[in-house]
């Protein structure tokens, strides 16, 4: 209503370990109307793309943050200014000095609080500095800093220093790259208009040398067909699998049963139920039933989750991703199927939102339908265990001692042996397998 205060859009913290955010299309122009709730803008974080959601009703105005812009997690990138406020005006420009603008009557120049005090400390003028994004940061500030210390007559040495602060990257690229001593211009960047990502910087610094009349041709060689997503999956996987101590516990079911609870609720519901449906429903309460594999390790610390909210592992053409199921021991058959299907449509069309990517503390991967017998999953961090799930198939199984022939799954459980032991991971596998043979006992 009029009169309340101007709400601030920030750049969200989708995951726990998220620094920055990209933005990836404005939904909204400034100046438009917006209701609280609808689609505000596209982002995009180290695991996914996702829609954010207007945290207010009003106009959309000082949007400070353009497309391909990488934002830190907490900046403000806009505000809602309640209907007929005037005080949500844009603010007027501040002052000119000498590192913000270079007249009277210019533009100030767009740069990070950071790189504006690093401006300060080292007598930089930030109008003499271009960011390939439109906002100078501070590794653009160091660069130029750096770009000064050479010999005035090394003129290739110059001309290196400057490729590499023109070169478009990601703040954590470019803190990256420092850190391992690689030169960003050198890097062939995954990102929109060749921007260097960090996903790129690790892939450079565990590259070998290229010969010298191949290394011109090696980097578009081994960056064709290959998403960012896919990068980004890359990225965290081999972080999770060089960083998280995993061990696997392996058990082969019967699901006899299972089958028949498949074909019943198909007709019950009307609904497409999968097995994967069938296995929300009992992995959400075998978790009910043993809560210590719902636990992610933390700052040296076991952290255990109050709510069982189940991950589903969905392949893209272009990667992984794994939207969130919440508080799934307190959702119906029907409701399960309804919220799958929703969350896989809107991942695969682009457009999952905030919200069903957080939260997770368990997280299901299903091959079956692939034919696939059994594997071995990668913990998804920061979660503690995944639960890989193998076809559905006649097999040969000794019952009463006799060789009978039964449909059975293998179930594979990959645990983070800092938060879950073998003990705890095998308690709870066994009650996942009590109600897969048996899923009557989930009325009792």
């Amino acid at each position: 209503m009029a009169g309340a205060g101007p709400t601030n859009v920030i750049m969200p913290a989708l995951e726990l370990a998220q620094e920055t955010g990209k933005i990836l299309k404005w939904l909204k122009a400034p100046g438009e109307a917006v209701v609280k709730g609808e689609p505000l803008l596209e982002i995009e974080t180290d695991k996914v793309t996702v829609e954010i959601e207007a945290p207010a009703s009003g106009v959309l105005r000082d949007v400070t943050a353009g497309v391909g812009d990488v934002v830190p997690v907490g900046k403000t990138i806009a505000v809602i200014a309640a209907t007929g406020d005037v005080s949500a005006a844009p603010a007027a420009a501040p002052p000119a000095t000498s590192s913000t603008a270079s007249s009277v009557g210019t533009e100030p120049v767009r740069a990070s609080p950071l790189a504006r005090r690093l401006a300060e400390q080292h007598g930089v003028d930030l109008t003499r500095l271009k960011s390939p994004g439109g906002r100078i940061e501070k590794a653009d500030v160091l660069a130029y800093v750096e770009s000064q210390k050479v010999p005035a007559g090394n003129g290739a040495a110059r001309e290196a220093v400057a490729a590499a602060r023109l070169t478009a990257a990601s703040p954590k690229a470019r803190r990256l790259a420092a850190e391992r001593g690689i030169e960003v211009g050198r890097i062939h960047g995954s990102g929109p208009d060749g921007a260097v990502l960090a996903a790129d910087v690790a892939a450079a610094a565990s590259a070998p040398a290229a010969k010298p009349a191949a290394a011109s041709a090696a980097p578009a060689q081994a960056a064709g067909g290959v998403s960012n997503i896919w990068r980004i999956m890359a990225e965290r996987m081999t972080a999770s699998w060089t960083t998280t101590p995993h061990f696997y516990l392996v058990r082969e079911v019967g699901v006899g049963r299972l089958k028949s609870w498949l074909e019943v609720a198909r007709k019950q519901t009307g609904a497409h139920v999968t097995y994967t449906d069938l296995l929300v429903r009992l992995v959400a309460m075998a978790i009910a039933r043993q809560p210590s594999v719902n636990v992610s390790w933390k700052d040296g610390a076991i952290v255990r989750h109050a709510d069982v909210n189940i991950g589903l592992a969905v392949a893209l053409d272009d990667g992984l991703v794994v939207p969130v199921l919440h508080r799934a021991d307190t959702l119906t058959l029907a409701e399960i199927v309804a919220r799958r299907e929703d969350v896989v449509a809107r991942a695969q069309a682009g457009k999952l939102r905030p919200a069903d990517i957080q939260g997770g503390g368990f997280t299901i991967s299903n091959l079956g339908m692939y034919g696939v017998d059994a594997f071995n999953a990668i913990v998804n961090p920061p979660q503690a265990a995944i639960l890989a799930v193998g076809r559905v198939a006649d097999r040969v199984v000794a019952v009463g001692g006799q060789a009978v022939v039964q449909p059975t799954m293998v179930l594979t459980l990959s645990c983070d042996h800092r938060a879950v032991d073998g003990a705890r991971g095998a308690r709870f596998l066994g009650g996942l397998a009590e109600l897969i043979e048996e899923p009557l006992a989930l009325l009792r």
